[in-house]
């Protein structure tokens, strides 16, 4: 088995941006998911939408829509991408109890779009603990993940039992 090798390191150990240019274009598609989880009083809470700073599951879209746009400026070694499409989903699950939120970023490109599902689905998840932390402060994030990625030369990717 080859050894992997960390592309954002130089020869020296440096940090560096992975040079991509060489790269042909390709559809690339990420999916992320994450967990936010709370007591059934404080999920009922939000899903009556009678949260004090208005409609949690909504801003908490924008936001991870906005995230994944900016991850360029958030992630160091991170490429600024044309992405074409970005949608995120948000439901609740009673045996949680909480919230499951899940990123799908798609482009085309010459580089995969997983870190920027990944901090649409942080920044979803952190903002429905910002909205809601005066009903319930001891919620958890937990299980952010890459669910699948599809595109590029290293082909498909999915994570095992999803």
């Amino acid at each position: 088995m080859a050894k992997a090798r960390l592309t954002h390191l130089g020869r020296r150990g440096e940090a560096r941006m992975v040079d991509v240019g060489a790269k042909s274009d390709s559809e690339r598609v990420a999916v992320a998911e994450g967990r936010v989880i709370m007591s059934a009083a404080t999920l009922a809470t939000v899903l009556k939408g009678d949260a004090k700073k208005g409609d949690v599951l909504g801003a908490a879209r924008v936001a991870g829509i906005l995230a994944a746009k900016r991850t360029h400026e958030l992630i160091p070694l991170c490429h600024p991408l044309p992405v074409t499409q970005i949608a995120i989903d948000i439901d609740p699950d009673r045996s949680l109890p909480g919230l499951v939120v899940r990123a799908r970023v798609k482009v085309t490109g010459k580089t995969g779009v997983e870190m920027e599902a990944l901090t649409a689905v942080s920044v979803a998840c952190l903002t429905i603990y910002d909205m809601v932390k005066a009903v319930e402060r001891g919620m958890r994030i937990e299980a952010i993940r890459l669910i699948e990625k599809t595109g590029g030369k290293s082909g498909r990717y999915r994570a095992p039992g999803a």
